[in-house]
């Protein structure tokens, strides 16, 4: 019964970062497997281009613009679902800048989204199932800069660092409530967030990351997405407090 445990029918999910990237593919394929999809972001425009693309698929989906920096805003999101199945905290920016040159705001404001938007999606989202008893599973996302070091990455390697921690911290405190905690660490993946060169560059460093890769690929959201959707669902009803690694093999940490 593999189709079964992934059929995700009568279920709510909660996705942030839901207005492109790897955050739309996670909204999508989750409307697909069946679950109504409450889709948040800050991009009012990308997000209800996510909910035209899942309501177009025949699926159904309830859009929130908000900022995951603040804490009210996102509690006031999650309580107006009648339930919630899945959250899958995925929203997240990029900063780079060398160790000497990183300032305090480029840190603040990296943690802030990275770090405590995750933070409060995941508390909110295990209050909400606590009160309904209702067990559930919460996605985070890491990256794989958490498995190598990377000049630039300080911000960005620190704070998916500390989503790494809280998945597991979060996981022993809910696990016996039937809450499943997991967090999903990417490789390089083709997104907005990544195109953040000119179109030569781009093409060079997938390239240089491609051949990294004992696939000979970079990954695409969709390939991150079926992560997710499997540490949503009842295929991995015996998984808690793992990183699951969609990385091309870059990175193969014991």
């Amino acid at each position: 019964m593999p189709v079964k445990a992934y059929d995700l029918t009568g279920r709510t999910a909660f996705v942030t970062g839901a207005a492109s990237g790897i955050g739309r593919a996670c909204a999508v394929l989750l409307a697909e497997a069946g679950a109504t999809v409450h889709g948040a972001d800050l991009d009012a425009r990308g997000l209800h281009e996510t909910a035209t693309l899942i309501k177009d698929r025949g699926g159904t989906a309830r859009t929130h613009h908000l900022d995951v920096t603040d804490r009210t805003e996102v509690r006031q999101a999650v309580e107006s679902c009648e339930r919630l199945d899945v959250m899958a905290a995925v929203a997240g920016i990029m900063h780079s800048s060398p160790v000497l040159e990183t300032r305090d705001e480029d840190l603040d404001r990296v943690l802030a989204v990275n770090f405590k938007g995750v933070l409060y999606a995941c508390q909110e989202a295990a209050r909400l199932m606590l009160a309904r008893d209702s067990g559930g599973s919460i996605v985070t996302m890491a990256s794989g800069a958490v498995d190598t070091g990377g000049p630039g990455l300080l911000c960005y390697g620190v704070a998916k660092a500390a989503v790494v921690q809280l998945t597991k911290t979060l996981a022993t405190e809910v696990g016996r409530y039937g809450i499943r905690v997991n967090a999903v660490a990417p490789g390089w993946i083709r997104t907005p967030m990544t195109d953040r060169h000119d179109a030569g560059a781009q093409a060079h460093t997938e390239a240089l990351m491609a051949r990294m890769s004992p696939l000979g690929r970079v990954g695409e959201p969709e390939d991150i997405a079926h992560a997710v959707l499997h540490l949503a669902s009842d295929a991995s009803a015996f998984t808690t407090g793992q990183i699951l690694r969609p990385n091309g093999g870059v990175a193969m940490p014991w």
